[in-house]
């Protein structure tokens, strides 16, 4: 047996260094190979334990509907919801008679007479409405992260909904949702409110808390005229303040959408609102008809869905302008990136009978031309047909008359786009980046549009 004299090693200086020096390692090793031994044992607790993503089991849906609306709008909630996977209730007024197959089960609110509303020409249900946000909490699902709110009118993209929300962390404090496009709607109500009928989420950590107070919230709140506007009044009182997320529509707008689904920003699509204010969003379709269209590329690639890419042909002179899934804009010549952004207004004002050039948005707008021979071609969305390895979407010239164009215009039919599917993920969705396009062949009367990410330096412009 060796035996070590701690008093020589200390008599000596250099015994001494050595003796530390070994001393030190010896206590590296053990701790880096603790460190490798806790990670690996399954049955170690780690001080911030793994939590599993985000997942459509993760959300309910709760729908705000009455016994009088839910029959005309039930063919807007079939457009989203999936009996197999989606996790949603309706709420309703009272009970009806009608059954209906393929939509959320039914729940009827409790009642609200104990409640004032004192808001002239109001509507008490916005009392009920608002009382949804409670009674959904109060329903005890398990495993719930998120309790997503909206109208029976209000059309979900689940998937972009369940990666928005994967973004945050569900146990804390979150008021997720969006405002109004029309300025004077968020000045007549507030800026910092989520819109109920562009949907909005609230996180379970704030939705255990916020089902405590909600009523004590409704009796304060009395004066106000929208279920949404008392939700918010609650919220802020608790200290939270809206998370924003613009893929949240309202569509505070009436008629031609065409102008904002063309230029929506880079956010994913997450709902829309309003369709029986606004026109069918395809030529010759009706209302359901071309939302089912719209379904068609969402449900390959709900993620691109809506994005705008715009790429450049120099040689024939044209700048085209991708709307993913919806629509396709070629302009002659070299039209600029930032002058293609700001919203063409193809709508007109949420409140009747005032003046579209006067009217105030939440975006940037520019004109859309009387005349169609000064708007550029477009060709809408034909089909969707995917591939093992990405999508390919075409698009069909829409007539616009007897107009004098360039013979690359005039003789092109049709537009064929290839993409990968986009996915995202929550560190893409913190710094989102334009995708870029590249023409990959002009034929007699078909151009051929490739998308991918762009390279690290590449801008999107004629001259790159």
């Amino acid at each position: 047996m060796v035996r070590i004299s701690l008093s020589r090693i200390f008599r000596n200086p250099t015994k001494l260094k050595d003796f530390l020096l070994i001393t030190s390692l010896l206590l590296l090793l053990f701790l880096h190979l603790h460190h490798i031994t806790t990670h690996l044992d399954p049955t170690n607790t780690l001080p911030y334990p793994y939590v599993d993503p985000t997942s459509l089991n993760h959300l309910l849906f709760s729908i705000a509907s009455s016994s009088t609306s839910l029959p005309k709008r039930i063919p807007y909630v079939r457009l989203w919801y999936n009996p197999n996977t989606t996790r949603a209730f309706i709420f309703l007024d009272r009970e009806i008679s009608n059954t209906f197959s393929g939509v959320p089960e039914i729940r009827i609110s409790g009642p609200t007479d104990s409640f004032p509303y004192t808001f002239p020409r109001g509507f008490r249900s916005a009392i009920r409405v608002a009382r949804i946000v409670k009674e959904a909490v109060e329903l005890n699902e398990n495993d719930v992260r998120w309790f997503v709110f909206g109208d029976d009118d209000t059309v979900f993209f689940v998937e972009n909904v369940v990666d928005c929300l994967g973004k945050y962390d569900h146990e804390k404090w979150y008021y997720v949702g969006s405002n109004s496009e029309s300025y004077e709607q968020n000045e007549k109500y507030a800026f910092g409110m989520g819109f109920g009928g562009g949907g909005f989420a609230i996180s379970i950590g704030l939705g255990r808390v916020l089902a405590k107070v909600l009523d004590s919230c409704l009796m304060r709140y009395s004066h106000l005229y929208g279920s949404d506007s008392r939700i918010y009044s609650c919220v802020i009182e608790l200290g939270v303040e809206l998370t924003h997320e613009p893929g949240f529509h309202q569509v505070d707008v009436r008629g031609d959408l065409f102008g904002m689904l063309t230029s929506h920003p880079l956010s994913p699509l997450l709902s829309l609102h309003h369709f029986d204010a606004i026109d069918p969003i395809f030529p010759k379709m009706n209302r359901i008809q071309a939302l089912e269209h719209l379904f068609k590329a969402a449900n390959v690639d709900p993620a691109r869905t809506l994005q705008q890419t715009v790429c450049y042909d120099r040689s024939n002179s044209i700048t085209v302008s991708v709307a993913w899934g919806y629509a396709i804009q070629v302009h002659e010549a070299n039209v600029l990136l930032p002058d293609l952004l700001p919203v063409q207004r193809t709508f007109r004002p949420w409140r009747r009978g005032k003046n579209t050039s006067s009217s105030r948005y939440m975006f940037n707008t520019r004109d859309y031309f009387r005349d169609p021979c000064k708007r550029p071609a477009v060709y809408f969305l034909n089909s969707v047909t995917p591939f093992k390895s990405g999508v390919y979407t075409d698009y069909f010239k829409h007539s616009f008359g007897d107009c004098s164009k360039p013979d690359v215009i005039q003789n092109l039919k049709s537009i064929r786009v290839f993409s990968h599917k986009q996915y995202l993920d929550p560190e893409q969705m913190k710094a989102p980046r334009r995708h870029c396009c590249s023409i990959l062949s002009v034929s007699s009367n078909v151009l051929d549009v490739g998308i991918e990410k762009c390279a690290s330096d590449e801008l999107i412009s004629m001259q790159n």
